[in-house]
């Protein structure tokens, strides 16, 4: 790793007196820092999305290419976030968080000089690789600095950035239209949003902090003192772990363990479903709906910013109501998303249309949300980064992938109606994943408290 990634070391401790106050100010400037952080990460993918009718446009692209082109950012971004995460467990998570930042800006910059198709798939490519980036550090920067008993609802607030960058994406892109015109498409939808995201990276790391231990502060679970789950609990490793090589960590904490698994391909599923919603939505509401420009943006806003309170209720509910377990609220989501789609997938009427892909936006990225969650309550805390690699991984290559291009494919082959009945089995799948979270994390508290 390069040496300036590395994270910095406080030599001397923080007085006892001084400890329960620094927790309180770093972890409230690290929660704003990974928040804004990711927010403009977003701003700088979700801008491709909206740049497709253009690009499509412009070179002449069928709905397989451009399928291509999402799922080429979305693959690369999966492969990459599988050793980027695992490497952000060794690593600065400011230093790693701003520089992916900075270079995925630098990417949508050149994006607005291509001209080419395979020149819009190399450039993608690497954004994908550069985009991974931010998903590690932001992981670990909770498990560090949040106690379980509020890490739903507190993870909440950190996951709705997303969805508030892929919100304010679209009134970006079309400030840019309003100041450059419609010609510098270019502009207004790669490089504007890339110039935003430069001065967040700057506040990244003026924000975020190292881990607790690197700040001089004990652990976590050492300053609150609460009972934690039983994977979670770190006396129930040998000490020498912690130290081990990334690749050890990986192959123990992650390829080992088969809850990391249950969470990959529950995640697999949900992100298929996003991305065969989301990716779509502008093309499918134009050209099938009859949507106009503005109409679309409309809906396209509501999908993303109508997920931040069902974000909010759920981690709440998973921390109060349901007592740090994170799939029931999961599950009941996952049903009421069946009928959902079918709702945004056969209704004609604009105002119906708009709504079901409003509540679909509201309640997908809660299966997504306490899915992450859990997935970095099932390692230890030294093993996050690689929990998250893995799941990563798993949700881009099969998930995301599906959602893009093989939904491409579906629309140039059988029709839309083939798209959407594949939504609907993935959903279905995502319901019995999340099951079989919940009952393992239940025997597995229960052989603790048996024990104790």
């Amino acid at each position: 790793m390069f040496s300036f990634l590395k994270p910095r070391q406080v030599q001397e401790k923080i007085p006892p007196e001084e400890i329960p106050r620094r927790y309180k100010v770093m972890g409230f400037q690290s929660l704003l820092g990974i928040f804004l952080g990711y927010m403009a990460y977003y701003i700088i993918r979700n801008n491709f999305a909206l740049s497709t009718p253009y690009l499509q446009e412009e070179l002449n692209l069928s709905a397989t290419q451009i399928g291509f082109l999402s799922s080429s950012m979305l693959i690369a971004y999966g492969v990459s976030k599988g050793v980027m995460s695992s490497l952000a467990d060794k690593a600065s998570p400011k230093k790693f968080m701003a520089f992916g930042l900075l270079m995925s800006a630098l990417v949508n910059i050149m994006l607005g000089f291509g001209t080419a198709f395979w020149m819009f798939v190399i450039l993608v490519i690497i954004l994908g690789a550069f985009q991974a980036m931010g998903v590690g550090p932001s992981y670990i920067t909770l498990a560090h600095w949040i106690p379980h008993k509020r890490r739903g609802t507190l993870s909440a607030l950190w996951n709705i950035s997303h969805n508030v960058g892929g919100g304010i994406v679209a009134p970006i892109v079309g400030f840019g239209f309003a100041i450059f015109g419609s010609n510098n498409w270019q502009i207004a939808t790669y490089q504007l949003p890339a110039a935003v995201a430069i001065i967040f990276a700057l506040v990244v790391l003026l924000l975020v902090k190292e881990r607790p231990v690197d700040e001089g502060l004990p652990t976590i679970n050492e300053f609150s003192g609460e009972e934690i789950n039983a994977i979670e609990d770190e006396k129930a490793v040998p000490d020498a772990d912690e130290n081990k090589s990334f690749w050890y960590i990986f192959k123990n904490y992650a390829l080992k363990n088969k809850n990391v698994w249950y969470t990959s391909f529950a995640d697999a599923f949900n992100y298929m479903i996003r991305y065969g919603i989301l990716s779509w939505l502008p093309i499918y509401l134009i050209n099938v709906k009859q949507f106009s420009q503005g109409e679309m943006s409309v809906a396209f806003f509501i999908f993303e910013w109508a997920a931040i309170p069902s974000t909010l209720l759920a981690g709440f509910i998973s921390d109060k109501v349901f007592k740090g377990y994170r799939m029931p609220p999961a599950i009941i989501a996952l049903v009421i998303i069946f009928f959902g789609i079918i709702g945004y997938w056969v209704s004609d009427s604009l105002v119906m249309v708009t709504i079901f892909a409003g509540l679909v936006g509201c309640l997908i990225y809660v299966p997504m949300f306490l899915v992450s969650v859990q997935s970095i309550e099932v390692v230890p805390p030294f093993a996050v980064g690689s929990s998250t690699g893995l799941r990563g991984f798993i949700s881009y290559i099969f998930g995301a992938s599906a959602g893009t291009t093989i939904f491409g494919l579906m629309i140039d082959t059988v029709g839309w109606n083939g798209g959407f009945l594949m939504l609907l089995i993935a959903t279905i799948l995502g319901i019995v994943l999340c099951t079989l979270i919940q009952l393992s994390i239940q025997k597995q508290n229960k052989l603790k408290n048996t024990v104790q």
